[in-house]
């Protein structure tokens, strides 16, 4: 299990943040892109999110994210360790778009390795637009159960991203 944290603002006035992220299993097995854009990501996340769970007094929160059978878990406790809820996503709208950026970011790669300037710049905005649409889908798959901005449902697509790409 990979785990990150850190602990920013008074325990006394909660906020609605994530603290902490922990993944059951990891990216050992991934290619050290695939990891870095993860390591990236959550070195993001924990800089600075809105994450709001329905119903919640308040956090920070910690969230440890699952692949599963049937989808994606988002555990999520309060910082002393607490249960707070767990949340199943489905991952099958977003298939094709997963699909889609997993390609993208494999033929950005090779453009980064071969130093082909204008088809990295190419692909950059296509995979920046996918990853724009990934981070809507999040939104809209959690609205109504989780309030987030769309820096860090951005972030969360490249994590779910991440966890779903074939090492």
């Amino acid at each position: 299990m990979l785990s990150w944290e850190v602990r920013i603002g008074n325990p006394e006035n909660p906020d609605y943040r994530i603290m902490a992220i922990e993944f059951s299993g990891g990216f050992d097995d991934h290619s050290p892109e695939t990891r870095q854009e993860a390591e990236i990501a959550i070195h993001d996340i924990l800089a600075g999110n809105l994450f709001r769970p329905r119903n919640s007094t308040g956090g920070p929160y910690r969230l440890m994210l699952a692949r599963g059978e049937y989808g994606l878990s988002f555990e999520i406790s309060l910082a002393d360790g607490r249960p707070h809820g767990r949340l199943l996503l489905s991952l099958t709208p977003f298939r094709r778009v997963l699909r889609e950026y997993d390609a993208l970011c494999r033929s950005y790669h090779s453009a980064v390795r071969e130093s082909h300037l204008a088809r990295l710049e190419a692909v950059d905005n296509g995979r920046r637009s996918l990853h724009d649409e990934g981070a809507q889908l999040v939104i809209e798959r959690l609205k109504g159960r989780i309030e987030l901005d769309f820096a860090t449902a951005r972030r969360l697509f490249t994590l779910v991203s991440a966890l779903c790409s074939k090492p």
